[in-house]
């Protein structure tokens, strides 16, 4: 096998790694499982050069590489073809990327509320009263984000706390907050237990989040599934190229094949598409 020829195998096979990764969730829903666990020993054994190639990937992102692998693939086709795609998958790997980093962010807002109900029920059987209960609860959960000076301020000096509760569970992810505020002024108006009430939302948010992450765990399986199965045309490019068919040349420098790779391309997309957009929908449907 010639050194271009392997070249050409490593990369196809990097660029279908790499979009297996970034589409399939890189496992994190696996990640987050141990996080949950409490099992930090793994980031504890990491590598300090692993460390340092995280950080790189997080400052530069994942998207660049299709740029590269485009320009690595330009360059052994010797046409401007895929450099000009590598360079379009960008702002598409881009999306992506941060619409995977605002479903984290969303995931852990939640994990916050949970952990705010059970700390807020935890000081209220202390004896503490719920404005001065809240204060504690609030500052080690950290679930409020942005509102948590609102809603500390307004339990530090009598203000309306459920208003303020509602008004913060406007953010992604902090819907449970609802819930606290109908708790809270149930227990105002009619004096019910607010600590039995929050035991209650406690593990109806646990329950759910248990759920909705249990459903993202198998739909990474399919998802990872899908993209390996739309990336299968890469692989016989690469075989092409392993047997010495030229299948770069064919593609990029022929009527014929350019006819194919624009088609082929065209509907490789669409299903993958279509694909993701049926999991998007069923991840929608359990939230």
């Amino acid at each position: 096998m010639s050194g271009a020829t392997g070249t050409t195998v490593g990369t196809a096979v990097a660029c279908l790694g790499t979009a297996a990764w970034v589409l399939g969730g890189g496992h994190g829903e696996a990640r987050r499982a141990r996080a949950l666990a409490g099992d930090d020993r793994v980031s504890a054994r990491r590598p300090r050069f692993a460390l340092r190639a995280v950080g790189l990937r997080r400052r530069l992102g994942v998207e660049w590489a299709s740029l590269a692998a485009g320009v690595v693939l330009a360059v052994l086709g010797a046409s401007v073809v895929p450099a000009v795609a590598g360079a379009a998958g960008v702002p598409l790997l881009r999306k992506v990327r941060r619409a995977a980093a605002a479903r984290k962010e969303r995931d852990g807002r939640a994990d916050a509320v949970v952990a705010l109900c059970g700390a807020l029920a935890g000081e209220l059987r202390a004896g503490r009263q719920p404005g001065e209960a809240l204060l504690p609860a609030v500052r080690d959960s950290g679930g409020l984000g942005p509102m948590q000076a609102a809603v500390l301020a307004a339990a530090r000096f009598g203000g309306d706390v459920p208003d303020v509760l509602a008004a913060a569970a406007r953010q992604p992810g902090a819907e449970g907050l609802r819930g606290l505020a109908a708790c809270w002024r149930v227990a105002v108006d009619q004096g019910a237990g607010l600590a039995d009430g929050l035991d209650r939302l406690e593990a109806a948010l646990r329950a759910e989040r248990d759920q909705r992450a249990d459903l993202r765990a198998q739909l990474s399986g399919a998802r990872t599934t899908a993209v390996m199965l739309a990336g299968l045309p890469v692989v016989g490019l690469a075989l092409g190229a392993a047997l010495g068919a030229d299948p770069l040349h064919v593609l990029l420098h022929t009527p014929p094949g350019s006819v194919c790779l624009a088609v082929g391309g065209v509907l490789e997309g669409l299903g993958l598409w279509w694909a993701l957009r049926i999991m998007r929908g069923a991840e929608e449907a359990a939230e």
